[in-house]
């Protein structure tokens, strides 16, 4: 059975940077629940930030940006985060290797979890194109990443995988 690592907040646990949860409300993500295939993981908490927290955005590029040192992370009040970042996009991937998932369910906008889209490190709420740093090396090791609005191509690629 191909286990999925899940944005926590995703999950319904509290671990967004405003201490909030974004429960997914959907059958296919309560069935894999209930299939035992989640395995919850919140990057942020786990590279050492709090609940609640700043909120943060990269600044001057995106998660591959950030991977390749040319890229930071940062609060609205200028402190650099990036290496709390990068500490828990390591052990994201530790998790996904340590549980045999080659699949990744992420909250779309976060500087850690964006697949299609982040916000543009100017602190007004605007969104631009591009991943954020737990993505960006999930990815680059392998693991499909999808966001939360994609769940049907997660369950295709489920589908393949196992009938394989």
């Amino acid at each position: 059975m191909e286990r999925i690592l899940v944005s926590s907040c995703l999950a319904g646990r509290p671990v967004r940077y405003d201490g909030a949860a974004k429960p997914v409300d959907d059958g296919l993500f309560e069935r894999w629940r209930a299939e035992g295939r989640l395995v919850p993981f919140c990057p942020e908490v786990s590279g050492g930030l709090a609940v609640p927290r700043p909120p943060a955005e990269i600044v001057g590029g995106d998660g591959r940006a950030v991977l390749a040192g040319t890229a930071a992370v940062r609060t609205g009040t200028g402190e650099d985060v990036t290496g709390a970042f990068l500490r828990g996009a390591r052990l994201a991937l530790d998790t996904a290797r340590r549980t045999g998932a080659r699949i990744a369910v992420l909250k779309e906008g976060s500087p850690s979890c964006g697949s299609d889209r982040i916000h543009d490190g100017t602190f007004t709420g605007t969104p631009r194109p591009g991943g954020g740093v737990t993505t960006a090396l999930l990815e680059r090791e392998g693991v499909r990443v999808f966001g939360e609005d994609d769940l049907a191509a997660v369950q295709a690629l489920l589908t393949a995988l196992e009938s394989r």
